[in-house]
């Protein structure tokens, strides 16, 4: 069976996947670093709905225990394996350069890009073997135009998207696509502390996202319809940048 894997999926954007991707007739594997009452509560909402979900606990940034987790899984799961990865685990740790903390700096890093890596090669390797798959990470509009304040985000969506770019042309012959889907401001527990009033009136469309609208973004690009789609980042920003 074709299982889909979200890394952060817990909560927001990561959930909202979950729910839609399940929707779509994907058993869906919810990765979580350490809120297991959130990942639990959107695998009871999958299955309230019918759907197939499990949760697998693994710090992305841990290339030992990505590679532990995804190899007792696949112990567990000798018929399957997993065609749809969704790379959204991410965090912000926002400050101005000049005050900006070395952790601040290598947690942002390690988690976005670093998670990136050690997930995404992983799983690569049957996806590869399977002629078949669906690579999707979850960048930003800071990665495309660079915020003030998150440096240390806005270099490691940037990164992120090259990588994408990269990898697109590497596996492109063995249909797997890679594509990077790049959020605006988004309602969820990541942009809780920004000043939605004042910020939405610099969008275009004059509100923030809603989480399932990403989500239905990231379910086309895993369907058979978006084939012929890698190596592109696609912006859901209601205009802001654009």
């Amino acid at each position: 069976m074709n299982y889909a894997l979200i890394t952060g999926g817990s909560r927001g954007i990561g959930r909202a996947v979950c729910i839609e991707l399940a929707a779509k007739g994907y058993p869906v594997i919810i990765n979580y670093a350490s809120n297991e009452a959130a990942a639990l509560e959107t695998k009871r909402m999958i299955e309230e709905n019918g759907g197939v979900a499990e949760t697998l606990p693994f710090d992305v940034s841990d290339g030992e225990a990505v590679d532990r987790a995804l190899e007792e899984w696949a112990d567990r799961h000798p018929e399957d394996y997993i065609g749809v990865l969704v790379n959204n685990a991410g965090i912000r740790r926002d400050a101005m350069m000049i005050f900006m903390q070395d952790s601040q700096w290598s947690d942002v890093l390690d988690i976005s890009l670093n998670g990136f890596f050690y997930v995404t090669r992983r799983v690569l390797k049957t996806m590869l073997m399977k002629r078949n798959g669906r690579i999707i990470n979850m960048v930003s509009l800071s990665g495309l135009k660079g915020l003030p304040g998150q440096t240390n985000y806005s270099a490691a969506k940037a990164a992120v998207i090259g990588a994408t770019k990269a990898l697109a042309q590497e596996v492109a012959p063995r249909k797997v696509t890679v594509n990077a889907v790049a959020p605006g401001f988004i309602s969820t527990d990541m942009t809780k502390d920004l000043d939605e009033e004042a910020l939405k009136k610099t969008i275009p469309a004059g509100r923030f996202g809603k989480p399932e609208e990403v989500a239905a973004l990231v379910s086309f690009l895993a369907s058979d319809g978006a084939a012929y789609i890698t190596g592109e980042v696609i912006s859901i920003n209601g205009g802001l940048y654009s």
